[in-house]
């Protein structure tokens, strides 16, 4: 997902903006293969690293009482909204209810967009995907704040030739339904396909369908790289 915290402290924690971030390092050398390969790619801690709860936390009054509590009752109707079963107004409305904010829709919405750091070793490696003439979707669980901000506000975004977003589809990940949308609507073959997500449950799903998949860590990029080396070496022709 882009920009949404999960339930789970390991999947809420985030790298801090101001923080240390891991060392980005030389692409590994990509090899020669002999046809193009299709790819999967999360948004969420894979291109962009997110810090939801700092962000949101600037609209709280300094003396709100259970800051932590209000911020973990807004994932309520998270469902609900990246599979747009409730719109954009009325998920504000509520949420700044939930936070006891006096915040204007137009300060949550600034709040909500501005979490986003890029990922830059991996904006790297699509780079060159996309010059080596790979096909390149984005696959999200993803809300109509964060999108289509998002691909004004990142304009390499470019580089993807299309987008299976949860908000539009009315499906979420790890649902199998989502899965079937990008390989109806793609023309995927799973099996020659590659899919990139941070989290296990969605790993997980694309492995029971057949992808080639990939759980990402933004503090081991290198990993990833020699696994990708792997999987392009053995491309189909």
């Amino acid at each position: 997902m882009a920009g949404m915290p999960e339930r789970s402290r390991r999947q809420t924690s985030s790298l801090s903006k101001s923080g240390p971030r891991p060392p980005i390092p030389e692409p590994l050398p990509h090899p020669t293969f002999h046809s193009s390969v299709n790819f999967l790619y999360d948004i969420g801690r894979v291109l962009l690293d997110f810090d939801f709860e700092s962000s949101i936390a600037t609209i709280l009054p300094p003396e709100t009482p259970d800051r932590e509590e209000r911020l973990f009752r807004m994932l309520d109707r998270k469902d609900e909204f990246e599979t747009g079963k409730i719109d954009t107004n009325e998920y504000i409305t509520w949420a700044l209810e939930v936070l006891g904010s006096t915040a204007t829709h137009d300060e949550f919405t600034h709040a909500w967009r501005h979490i986003f750091t890029p990922n830059e070793p991996m904006w790297a490696r699509v780079r060159q995907l996309a010059a080596d003439g790979h096909k390149l979707i984005l696959f999200s669980n993803i809300n109509g704040i964060h999108a289509p901000w998002i691909f004004e506000e990142y304009p390499e975004f470019s580089l993807f030739q299309g987008a299976v977003l949860s908000f539009q589809t009315g499906f979420i990940k790890p649902e199998p339904g989502i899965y079937q949308y990008a390989i109806t609507h793609h023309g995927l073959v799973p099996e020659d396909t590659i899919y990139i997500d941070d989290l296990p449950q969605n790993c997980a799903t694309g492995r029971e369908l057949g992808f080639r998949t990939w759980q990402y860590d933004l503090h081991d990029h290198a990993a990833f790289e020699a696994w990708l080396a792997e999987q392009l070496a053995t491309a189909p022709v």
